[in-house]
């Protein structure tokens, strides 16, 4: 990823403080002159009780709570975790302040799967069900440009970086 956006001109690099993600940033921040500033709230969906579950058990334990999750407007709480919306509102608090932080640059911020596309949905005005649409994997690089008007996605996902020669 560090090489990936090594020519990239940016202002602030933001982290999640979870492993992978941080690794990440300090992976980019390597070629930049920047600290890689830890944002506790970037951090990844709250999944409490389903917390190392395995995929077999969750649908025996969990299946119809995940239906439910899955078909329903985002305000369930996973057992012991954070509804969607929660997260959401979480993240978008912390883009909000990085936003009126960085006046002008591109500011990466690295993160995690459910952070990420509730960030572009609250980015983009769609509602929050607009997750289960919406799929990047790991390493992947979303962009989205903010002015004084709206944000428009520039790139979504984009793992060009990922593949070999």
């Amino acid at each position: 990823m560090g090489l990936a956006l090594k020519g990239m001109d940016i202002s602030a690099i933001y982290s999640s403080p979870l492993k992978r993600a941080l690794e990440t940033a300090q992976a980019i921040a390597r070629y930049h002159p920047l600290t890689v500033q830890i944002e506790p709230d970037l951090r990844e969906m709250e999944v409490g009780d389903l917390e190392g579950v395995p995929i077999v058990q969750l649908t025996a334990n969990f299946g119809q709570f995940l239906l439910n999750w899955r078909e329903g407007k985002g305000s369930e709480k996973l057992p012991g975790g954070e509804s969607i919306i929660e997260l959401a509102d979480r993240v978008w608090t912390v883009m909000e302040k990085i936003k009126g932080s960085q006046d002008n640059g591109n500011v990466v911020v690295v993160s995690h799967f459910f952070t990420c596309v509730a960030a572009i949905c609250k980015a983009l005005g769609w509602p929050i069900t607009t997750i289960e649409r919406l799929r990047v994997q790991n390493g992947s690089i979303s962009i989205i440009e903010f002015d004084n008007v709206k944000a428009r996605m520039v790139s979504l996902g984009d793992i060009c970086h990922l593949k070999e020669d």
